[in-house]
């Protein structure tokens, strides 16, 4: 549905487009733009000294990751920047806390020379430790700037060994960022407890977890993921709800992240004009361990506090994310120039998390809004439920009628030939 705002919107964009094409070269600004929402993906693989193992397809889990990765360079779309660093691959020693800093940027994230990366990832000799929390930061970091689609890809053969940094929190802390990076995960060999980590890391972030036993399930996996990257993607906008409305930030039509704690209230504000229609979904995501039994609740009301309309949903511990939604039509005013109506939107969440869970940072929220235009309250019966097919309906109920008449008039008819006979 496109509104008069959206048109607007696209106008203004077309308008800013021409003045800077006189402005600046066209070259310039089409670098420049390209530069901004390049999608980026950064590789992280595992180099620790576990990876000499020769249990993938007959030959060294370190041998079918450069198999694979020199496959995955081939075949990476041209308007993908993508990076690569490792971790556990320069420190030999016993030292811990020197091993837990060994993670380093193998290609920097940009545009891809193909035979430099693969000289690159041709030089790495499975070495130290298993620093996967201190990897992931700098991935993170690696990947800054820019509006495009931002993705990491971890690939391991072992848990960390770095703790108590433990990588799941970071990656949660990661995700409270709101900067839209996910970190899809891949375990080579795995077993329980890697399995488990590599599966928190990846949806503390709404990634995906892959377990992996030969060379070309490895190819595959990271070409699709890679692949995902380049796809255009709508990137939400990180926001901070506020514990009230009068300090609650206004949004527009869009799509928006945010963090939650457990049992917590978050509020934002939404204005909506005569004539229009205000639909609103927040989703939250239980990214850790919590009790049965638990709901959200997302209200509009005014700003005096009264409640206009309300969506609410229960869960009891067997998905992983819970949404509701709500509408709002605001009435067609005789005054042109009659104001919009602030409504305060709030989220609600009876979470509870298990014993011995970390609450912060808090749970995942997203929230969708969009105002459109209100749809025809003439042909468009809300209270039945029927939207535009009231008129099937009443074709339905007349041809009925009509059909009784006729048997009616049919059955009298042979009960009058009947008698004269």
């Amino acid at each position: 549905m496109i509104t008069r705002q959206r048109l607007a919107t696209g106008v203004c964009t077309l308008l800013a487009a021409l003045t800077a094409g006189i402005a600046y070269p066209a070259g310039a600004v089409a670098d420049e733009t390209a530069e901004q929402t390049a999608p980026k993906v950064n590789l992280v693989l595992d180099v620790s000294g576990s990876m000499r193992a020769t249990d993938i397809d007959g030959k060294s889990r370190m041998a079918a990751a450069k198999q694979a990765f020199n496959e995955v360079l081939d075949a990476t779309p041209e308007e993908v920047q993508l990076g690569i660093r490792t971790l556990g691959a320069n420190y030999p020693g016993d030292n811990q806390k020197t091993g837990c800093k060994d993670t380093a940027q193998l290609y920097p994230v940009g545009p891809l020379d193909r035979t430099e990366a693969k000289t690159a990832v041709a030089t790495l000799v499975p070495t130290g430790w298993t620093p996967i929390g201190p990897a992931l930061l700098k991935a993170a970091e690696d990947l800054d700037g820019g509006d495009g689609s931002k993705r990491i890809v971890l690939i391991s053969d072992g848990e960390d060994t770095c703790a108590p940094l433990d990588p799941c929190e970071v990656a949660r802390e990661i995700a409270a960022k709101g900067i839209g990076l996910t970190i899809d995960t891949l375990g080579l060999v795995p077993n329980t407890k890697m399995r488990e980590q590599l599966s928190c890391i990846a949806e503390a972030t709404g990634g995906t977890y892959t377990s992996v036993e030969h060379t070309d399930e490895l190819t595959d996996k990271v070409n699709q993921l890679v692949d995902r990257a380049a796809e255009p993607v709508v990137v939400p906008r990180a926001v901070e709800g506020a514990e009230a409305c009068a300090q609650a930030p206004t949004l527009e039509s869009g799509l928006f992240t945010d963090r939650e704690e457990f049992t917590q209230h978050r509020w934002y504000r939404v204005d909506v004009k005569p004539g229009q229609e205000l639909r609103a979904s927040v989703s939250v995501a239980a990214d850790r361990e919590v009790t049965p039994d638990y709901g959200v609740l997302l209200r509009a009301v005014t700003k005096s506090g009264r409640e206009i309309v309300r969506g609410e949903a229960a869960g009891t511990g067997r998905t992983d994310v819970i949404s509701t939604g709500l509408r709002y039509p605001k009435a067609e005013s005789d005054d042109e120039e009659a104001a919009a109506e602030t409504v305060c939107l709030q989220v609600a969440n009876s979470f509870s998390p298990a014993s011995g869970v970390k609450t912060t940072p808090g749970l995942p929220l997203e929230l969708t809004v969009d105002v459109v235009d209100a749809p025809d309250q003439a042909s468009d019966v809300a209270s039945f439920g029927l939207g535009r097919g009231w008129w099937l309906l009443g074709a339905l109920v007349l041809t009925g009628f009509l059909a009784g008449v006729l048997w009616g008039w049919i059955s009298r008819l042979r009960v009058a030939v009947w008698r004269t006979n």
